[in-house]
């Protein structure tokens, strides 16, 4: 059977399923249909020269160089098409972004034809996705005496690609489309249990949100022709949670304009908007599409007649509307004002300066930040070859320095990180900078939208600049089912070529890892001054910044070595009193949202780094606390530690490095190698005073301060969504945080979860103990409800099988992983029994493993979204409640949440992760660590 008739197999399949036919990545697939178009007389040569002209990616896909070679035929008279003149097949290499069509394009303009040269230079004054290899070429031309070579630069120095798109529309009209009210999380535009179809955006398209809604969309464009639909949360944040590109690739489909005619379901320029805004991860995911997000403020605190607050039975402010913006409103956006207007246009609703900054507003002309990022590098390289003085295109980034004040530790992160900036110059936050990334990390269910991004930007292998970059199989290793198995390998293979350290081995050497991502990430930082991104928003390193962004983002990290945002302002927690013996370090972190909410009333860390002064806990611990700062809304956090427990943790780091380089994880470029040298270095710098561990100036200036009293933690704490609450906007958030007490023993559990990312090794420990505990005091242990244990990575296992641990585990278990027979199928009914896991995300991913319908979770993981770990049944609504790893045992154990007394009795003599505020030790422990 030839590629092409299983391709009209595949056709038929997703007629079926109401699709189009799959965009066309495979070259060799491409090469049957040019040699059908080439046969004048074939059955298929209309459909073939479709599928050429509409349907092929573009990009380094091996299809776009087959396209762009046939291309170049056509342009030099070597192949005759009558539907495709010359013009139209430089028109269409004008549209395939870069790759194999910037290399055709050189070749022709760089030829002995003049005329195909003037044409092609015309055409590659448009392109921006140039790499090394292509100025090359023109740098070499140009230095020869090529006159072409020297006009495609000059107008390169101009930054013409840029200068000649047309500015982007005065005034855009928008209809309302409220997707929900209160906090809008990526789960909802792109849940994660479609994780799968992500790659294919025509498919994917079809779960955001939900048909009904699709279908409201449609109506909405076909009674306003004229007018782009606007998204919106209606009393709460769009965007929140996860940094997925689908979720806005998503929103573009249904609501945005098309990239190019000639590249199908690649959509650019969806309008998002919030009454509190966007979220900072989504929102620079709008800027990757060109799209606009928006600070609605529509909804304001009620005060009374001193200015204070008003607030309702619950004590919280009660909301007053300021105006509309019901489905189906009509509204005017004022680029040029930058404000957002009624229909009519005589009535401002909102300042929008925040949605129309100079670096946004290009990023909508430009159809996207990438073509800025890359646009800068070539006026830049045009510049400097011409021997010219550069005059940017640009707007110049904003630079804010305050003589005097001292530098946060995100601001000296970020100086001593910087490119092009002024040797000597101080920025401080607001400041726009172009930063050096350190590491970067791709997850396996949005790599695949990675790979594609590569590929689109025409990127063939890893910058050198990038210290190490590791892509997970974490989101998919509960379960390996056909997805998995179709997508994954695929994507490893693909990462490996491009100089990634993977998960598993395209060539099967070592043993397929399926650790989770932001624990190797946490392993591989191995310096305190590193900027990391990551395809995740759980990309939060307990040592250096790390952002969670998009899958654009990581590809461009990934292809550059860069990245480009503004500091953020920073918010400094620090901690006083003691911590009780029987509360554990989760409790802690519970206890500053809650803590925070009560004394600013707003969440002060939204869109904000987090400092937090936590010097006496390793790496592995201060993560919990950095993990948890995604869902307090803050764009990342930074761990102050103290210098011995910083080289201790760099130690451990290494030996874990070294694990992953003894299993043969380590590639060519010895990049694992390369880490350990670095980590060396480092614990030199700090042993001999050269360079102390990252500590912030004592005059550096924050946006608040939280002293976290640790004497006011007396029982556990638990996040609860909340999902009865009267006001829709306050259920899923993670901001009402209660004691145990607060369900007085009665609350039912129906499965108990301790996995994620949010728990190390002591967590599974802690869960041992607890099991020797209660059969000592019960002479069983039996489970009133399952118990669901899921490592973060294998090496906890081993150091646990090592140490005995782990054979306690495997008594209680009734179901022990097996690698070498993994899952098929995903588990869809639990017993009351203890569930050993495969190290990977499980439970809270929701993408493979889900609770039953309408059950109530407890769980150490990070998600409470609706939906995500448990879904709705008809008759009860599913919840699931965030606690510590031994609330969790004793809950499933009790089938109930304990009371307070019970869990105090039941962690009794358990060493619990111990924590006190800096320059104090806890007490009877050597360190944090056990």
């Amino acid at each position: 059977m030839s590629l092409y008739t299983e391709y009209l197999n595949e056709i038929e399949t997703r007629k079926e399923q109401g699709l189009h036919p799959k965009p066309i990545e495979d070259g060799a697939l491409l090469q049957e249909i040019i040699g059908q178009i080439k046969d004048t007389g074939h059955a298929h040569r209309a459909d073939s020269l479709n599928y050429f002209i509409y349907n092929t990616l573009p990009g380094t896909t091996s299809a776009a160089g087959e396209k762009a070679r046939f291309l170049k035929e056509i342009i030099l008279g070597e192949a005759t098409v009558e539907e495709i003149s010359q013009d139209f097949a430089f028109e269409l290499l004008s549209h395939m972004k870069g790759g194999p069509s910037v290399e055709v394009l050189l070749d022709l303009a760089l030829g002995d034809d003049a005329e195909i040269a003037q044409k092609a230079a015309a055409v590659l004054k448009t392109q921006v996705f140039l790499y090394d290899a292509d100025t090359n070429r023109l740098k070499i031309a140009f230095e020869a005496g090529n006159a072409v070579a020297r006009d495609i630069l000059e107008s390169y120095a101009k930054a013409e690609f840029f200068t000649r798109l047309p500015d982007i529309e005065e005034e855009i009209k928008v209809v309302t489309y409220v997707a929900a009210e209160g906090d809008i999380s990526t789960d909802l535009l792109s849940p994660g249990n479609q994780a799968h179809s992500r790659s294919d955006r025509e498919l994917h398209g079809k779960c955001m949100i939900s048909p009904e809604a699709q279908a409201e969309i449609q109506d909405l464009q076909k009674q306003h022709p004229d007018k782009r639909v606007m998204l919106v949360a209606e009393k709460g944040t769009m965007g929140v949670g996860s940094s997925r590109m689908s979720g806005v690739n998503n929103v573009a489909l249904w609501t945005g304009k098309q990239a190019s005619p000639y590249v199908p379901f690649v959509n650019i320029a969806p309008v998002v908007a919030g009454t509190n805004g966007i979220s900072p991860i989504f929102l620079t995911t709008v800027g990757v599409t060109g799209g606009i997000g928006i600070d609605l403020k529509n909804w304001v605190k009620k005060v009374d007649a001193e200015g204070n607050p008003i607030l309702n039975n619950d004590g919280n402010p009660i909301l007053e509307q300021k105006y509309s913006v019901e489905t189906g409103t009509v509204l005017t956006i004022n680029t040029k004002d930058k404000k957002l207007y009624n229909d009519a246009g005589d009535k401002e609703l909102v300042d929008l300066s925040s949605s129309f900054t100079p670096q946004k507003t290009e990023f909508i002309k430009a159809g996207g930040s990438y073509a800025i990022v890359f646009g800068k590098k070539l006026q830049t390289f045009a510049a400097e070859t011409l021997g010219i003085e550069l005059k940017s295109a640009f707007a110049p980034s904003k630079e804010i320095s305050h003589e005097g004040q001292g530098l946060t530790a995100v601001e000296k992160i970020f100086n001593k990180n910087a490119v092009g900036v002024a040797e000597g110059k101080v920025l401080h936050a607001g400041s726009d900078v172009r930063v050096k990334v350190n590491i970067v990390g791709s997850q396996d269910t949005t790599g695949l939208m990675t790979a594609q991004e590569l590929e689109a930007m025409a990127a063939t292998v890893i910058s050198p600049t990038v210290d190490g970059a590791y892509q997970s199989g974490c989101h998919t290793a509960s379960v390996w089912d056909s997805k998995a198995q179709a997508n994954i390998p695929k994507l490893m293979k693909f990462m490996n070529n491009f100089g990634l350290i993977t998960a598993r081995d395209p060539k099967g050497v070592y043993h397929s890892m399926t650790d989770v991502i932001h624990k190797v990430l946490n392993d591989i930082t191995v310096d305190d001054w590193a900027i990391i991104i990551g395809g995740d928003s759980h990309t939060r390193m307990s040592k250096g910044v790390a952002f969670g962004a998009d899958s654009g983002t990581v590809a461009l990290a990934l292809a550059t070595g860069e990245a480009t945002m503004p500091i953020p302002e920073s918010v400094k927690v620090t901690f006083k009193g003691q911590m009780a013996d029987h509360m554990d370090f989760r409790d802690v972190v519970h206890a500053t949202q809650a803590q925070m909410l009560k004394k600013f009333g707003d969440n002060v860390f939204q869109g904000r780094i987090i400092e937090v002064h936590i010097g006496t806990l390793l790496a592995d611990q201060a993560f919990t606390f950095t993990d948890w700062t995604a869902e307090m809304k803050a764009k990342a956090s930074i761990c102050i530690s103290a210098d011995d427990t910083l080289i201790e943790s760099l130690e451990i780091a290494k030996s874990r490095i070294q694990i992953m380089i003894d299993k043969g994880m380590d590639n060519e470029a010895r990049t694992l190698q390369g880490l350990i040298d670095k980590a060396n270095a480092r614990i030199s710098e700090i042993k001999s005073g050269e360079k102390p561990a990252l500590k912030p100036d004592e005059n550096a200036k924050y946006f608040a301060e939280l002293v976290v009293d640790l004497d006011e933690i007396s029982e556990p704490m638990i996040a609860d969504p909340d999902v009865n609450n009267a006001d829709v906007s306050k259920r899923y958030t993670h901001d009402t945080i209660r004691p145990v007490s607060h369900y007085k023993g009665e609350k039912k559990v129906d499965l108990g979860f301790v996995g994620s990312c949010m728990v190390h090794k002591g967590d599974l420990v802690i869960v041992s103990q607890m099991l020797k505990n209660i059969e000592k005091e019960k002479g069983t242990v039996e489970f009133k409800a399952p118990l669901v244990v899921a490592a973060p990575t294998y090496n906890i296992i081993d150091e646990l099988k090592e140490e005995g641990e782990w054979s306690i585990l495997q008594k209680y278990s009734g179901f022990e992983f097996d690698d070498l027979f993994p899952k098929s199928k995903a588990r869809t009914e639990y017993e009351n029994i203890l569930y050993l896991e495969r190290p990977g995300c499980n439970l809270c991913m929701g993408n493979q493993e889900k609770a039953a319908k309408g059950d109530t979770v407890l769980a150490t993981s990070t998600r409470l979204f609706q939906g995500r770990v448990v879904e709705d049944a008809a008759d009860k609504k599913g919840e699931s409640l965030l606690a510590s790893t031994p609330v969790v045992v004793l809950s499933a154990v009790l089938g109930r949440m304990p009371t307070a007394e019970e869990y105090k009795s039941a962690v009794k003599g358990i060493d619990l992760t111990k924590f006190a505020p800096p320059m104090e030790k806890p007490a009877g422990t050597k360190s944090a660590h056990f």
